[in-house]
């Protein structure tokens, strides 16, 4: 439409074509697109009312709109964009052959060339380079880029395409303590390949940045094939293969051997565990002396590849010579008397210069061990032949430890068991538990905590504290103990242990511990929390002394509140008869008992408050035992026993069946009292 309006204008004033069309051809333009919209919104005079007029023929845009879809319809044509480099190293491959201090051969360089006319392709640096070929036509190598480096070679590429340039080179062989070595240059092509020829055989070769994917030697000649990493020098080092004769050295050997007896009514079972160590030459196989009357079941082990029991002796074999370490795990089984006096088979290692390990007898069943005769053999304890004897929870076990000396000298054990009919015996249980529990407005607890103990195996007891608990004192039958510390933080009490099938006597493990709570309220709830012990609990009572500014009752729940009774177990009977219940205790004020914490904790100031020098041993020892005790964590004896204060009014409340890993919990309702008096 613009043209035609051009032509139009041009034919009617000729003279504007110069002068006056060329900057006034936008307003033109314009001017004629409005009068063309006018026009086609003026009303004819045939249109009909309520209808509008259409022009056939004719689209009125802006001239912006316009000019966008000129553009897009005749598009201006770009040129292409040059390649991101002039030329690329695509592969090079080394085929070198030692001769003396220099490695001859020759790289074969492929290079792509992307941009047409004249391309730098820089040959790898490091190459003494004797003469270079391209397309069977020497060519010369001219200096690079004196901005890339100084003494660097490239070839000149006239056009695109693909090129192989050859180039004959020498690289030279380093020598140093006995090792030689050729290291050729890293570049920036995708694959770099090398194969070098050594005149002799019997080396042995270490590649450094890349990977050996052959090697062989034939008729004098060693030939390697390797790839480099491309961001890497490629470096082979060889040297002259050492005779190893560690192998063809006489055997030498040192072995273990702990052995696990079971006694059993029926049978016997033997499970053994063999430990050698090579300390010259080379082990095919090893030998175990076999007692009469044992039969072995199975030999396992990663290493043994057989086994085989002939005249009296065990002979395992191995996959393949043992130059370090060996082990392996024997089960067997013998016929031996249920009862009375038994010799142990014992399991023996042959060929070796020093024995050690030991052995354990377990007696399976209601039976003991009475008596026992032993030579060549020291008493040990289980957890000193490892983790097989000492997992073991047998109530009759024993254990020894081969004594130090020869490798054959002389070992026998005899024992004398007696056996006892079958019956059902109790392993562990607590009968009652007792815990007197005091407690301060501002939330600090100190708890004694006693527990009747019928015990006729376990040796200990796992006891889980509160969180934030910090133990006293600890006393098993009223001796103090140092207890122990299981992985996960709790405490473990030893027990004493009573003869099976006997009724065993009740006896009394005590703990004190103080432990910290939120601060007391004018009104809300009370929680505390109670110590897990892994044994099930018969009956608990639970006294707990309050301040007397406030009102408690119990909340419904586990413990329900009663009058005070004495414990029924005799080893908790409280040795003063002052003990009372609710109300019967000597009433405190409650500035008393906010300090009455503060008193204990600091009970060493008051017993040496004349003698200065006594006063400071005590409380650096307290002070030691604090810091060994925080958290719950304890390593020595206590040095400390604390008697439980009683101070203000108090409420007793009991349960039944605690189970084992529980944390028994008592709710209290609290409120300030408001007459402030003493019940």
């Amino acid at each position: 439409m613009n043209r035609i309006l051009k032509n139009s204008i041009f034919a009617a004033f000729p003279q504007l074509r110069r002068f006056v069309l060329r900057p006034l051809f936008p307003c033109i333009v314009a001017a004629s697109v409005c009068w063309g919209a006018a026009a086609q919104a003026a009303p004819r005079a045939d249109d009909k009312p309520g209808e509008s007029s259409h022009i056939a023929g004719w689209v009125v845009i802006p001239v912006d709109e316009y000019r966008v879809l000129r553009a897009k319809a005749y598009p201006v044509e770009h040129d292409p964009e040059p390649p991101p480099t002039d030329a690329t190293l695509t592969r090079v491959d080394y085929d070198l052959h030692v001769a003396g201090d220099l490695a001859a051969g020759r790289a074969s360089l492929t290079v792509d060339v992307l941009k047409d006319g004249w391309v730098r392709v820089p040959v790898p640096a490091g190459l003494l380079v004797r003469e270079a070929r391209l397309d069977g036509k020497q060519v010369s190598l001219v200096p690079g880029t004196p901005g890339k480096g100084g003494t660097h070679l490239s070839a000149l590429l006239s056009h695109a395409g693909r090129f192989e340039l050859l180039l004959d080179v020498d690289v030279p062989v380093a020598s140093s303590a006995g090792d030689e070595s050729i290291s050729l240059p890293s570049t920036e092509s995708g694959v770099t390949r090398a194969t070098v020829l050594l005149p002799r055989e019997g080396v042995d070769l270490r590649i450094g940045g890349g990977l050996l994917s052959e090697k062989s030697e034939t008729s004098g000649e060693t030939k390697w094939l390797a790839y480099a990493r491309g961001n890497e020098a490629l470096t082979f080092t060889w040297r002259k293969k050492t005779e190893d004769h560690h192998i063809e050295l006489p055997l030498r050997l040192r072995g273990s051997l702990t052995q696990l007896t079971s006694l059993g009514e029926d049978s016997t079972s033997i499970y053994a565990e063999a430990n050698f160590e090579v300390v010259q030459g080379a082990a095919r196989e090893v030998r175990i002396q076999l007692p009469e009357k044992i039969t072995i079941n199975q030999v396992s082990g990663a290493m043994v590849a057989d086994w085989e029991m002939k005249n009296g002796e065990l002979a395992v074999t191995f996959l393949e010579p043992v130059e370090h370490t060996a082990r392996f795990v024997i089960n067997g089984e013998a016929r031996l008397p249920k009862d009375g006096i038994i010799d142990i088979p014992l399991l023996r290692l042959l060929n070796t210069e020093r024995d050690t390990g030991g052995v354990a007898v377990e007696i399976l069943g209601a039976g003991e061990i009475k008596d026992q005769k032993v030579q060549g053999l020291e008493d040990a304890d289980a957890t000193d032949l490892g983790e097989m004897v000492a997992n073991r929870q047998s109530p009759a076990l024993v254990a020894y430890r081969a004594r130090a000396g020869e490798a054959g000298a002389t070992r026998s054990l005899s024992l004398n068991v007696a056996r006892y009919d079958q019956q059902a015996v109790l392993m562990a249980n607590i009968e009652e538990a007792r815990y007197q529990v005091l407690m301060s407005a501002d939330g600090k607890e100190l708890v004694q905590a006693r527990y009747a103990v019928r015990n006729n195996q376990r040796n200990f007891v796992k006891v889980t504290l509160p969180t934030g608990a910090t133990v006293w004192s600890v006393t098993l039958a009223g001796r103090p103990v140092r207890p122990g510390q299981s992985p996960d933080g709790s405490l473990l009490l030893p027990l004493e242990k009573s003869r099976g099938g006997d009724d065993a006597p009740a006896f009394a493990v005590e703990i004190v511990y103080l432990t910290k709570a939120a601060a007391w309220q004018e009104k809300g709830h009370e929680k505390v929390t109670l110590p897990a012990l892994d044994l099930p609990i018969s009956r608990t009572g639970l006294l707990l002394y309050y301040p007397p500014l406030f009102k408690v009752a119990a909340e419904p729940g586990t413990f329900r509140a009663q009058e005070y009774v004495n414990p029924t177990s005799a080893v908790l009977t409280p040795v003063s008869a002052g003990v009372g219940g609710v109300g019967t205790m000597p009433s405190a004020a409650p500035a008393v008992i906010a300090k009455e914490f503060d008193r204990l904790e600091n009970f060493a100031k008051l017993q040496g408050a004349d003698d200065k020098e006594k006063k400071d041993s005590t409380l650096a020892l307290l002070d030691s035992y604090k810091a060994k005790s925080l958290g719950g964590k304890v390593t020595g004896i206590l040095p400390i026993n604390v008697s439980f204060p009683a101070f203000g009014p108090s409420i007793f409340l009991v349960s039944e069946l605690t189970s084992e890993n529980q944390f028994p919990a008592a709710e209290f309702s609290i409120q300030r009292d408001k007459k402030g008096g003493v019940r």
